[in-house]
């Protein structure tokens, strides 16, 4: 069964990275994925958080940056080690055909820590805002697609990797956007 998996995973590994590219996504996606051209996003919503929400936006500033660590260090510090799967462009022969547009990375593969931080992001800031914004519930999780679509398309990770850090990232934003509304006035 788990052999079956595998090989259904590297499967849509090869169409997406292999048989699905196109000129204007090699140059969008590898920027998509980059994390630094986010900052400036996650900085105006700290900053919007924090004006529009007087009365509990600190308590969301710190429940978001408990979901990021949350969401970086399980899937980053505990998930990786444990697992010890490798990443599609390390993994030999399977290497040899990956479309490589990105850096490979020296972590390990499951699960995508990237898919994990941002589908929590996502679901933890719906969880706060949507009673306010019903827009940013299919904005956030477009947005969390994008990022870890990339991550398969540029060729670090496989698609069972995203999978599975989306799923770890929704329970976690779910745990800390209740955790928020927990602990609001």
């Amino acid at each position: 069964m788990l052999d079956q998996i595998i090989q259904f995973d590297h499967f849509v590994f090869e169409l997406i990275n292999g048989q699905w590219h196109n000129a204007l996504f090699d140059w969008l996606l590898p920027i998509l994925r980059n994390k630094y051209l986010w900052m400036p996003l996650y900085l105006f919503l700290l900053i919007f958080i924090l004006t529009n929400f007087p009365k509990n936006g600190w308590k969301y500033v710190l429940v978001i940056f408990l979901t990021v660590f949350l969401a970086d260090q399980l899937s980053a510090s505990l998930i990786k080690p444990l697992v010890d799967r490798c990443r599609p462009c390390k993994l030999e022969p399977f290497n040899e055909n990956v479309r490589l547009l990105v850096n490979c990375g020296s972590g390990r593969s499951f699960v995508s820590s990237h898919a994990t931080n941002h589908f929590a992001l996502a679901t933890c800031w719906s969880f706060l805002l949507a009673r306010y914004f019903r827009w940013i519930i299919p904005l956030t999780f477009f947005w969390a697609f994008a990022i870890s679509y990339s991550q398969v398309y540029v060729g670090v990770h496989f698609p069972l990797d995203i999978f599975c850090g989306g799923i770890l990232g929704i329970f976690i934003g779910l745990f800390t956007g209740w955790l928020g509304r927990f602990f609001e006035s």
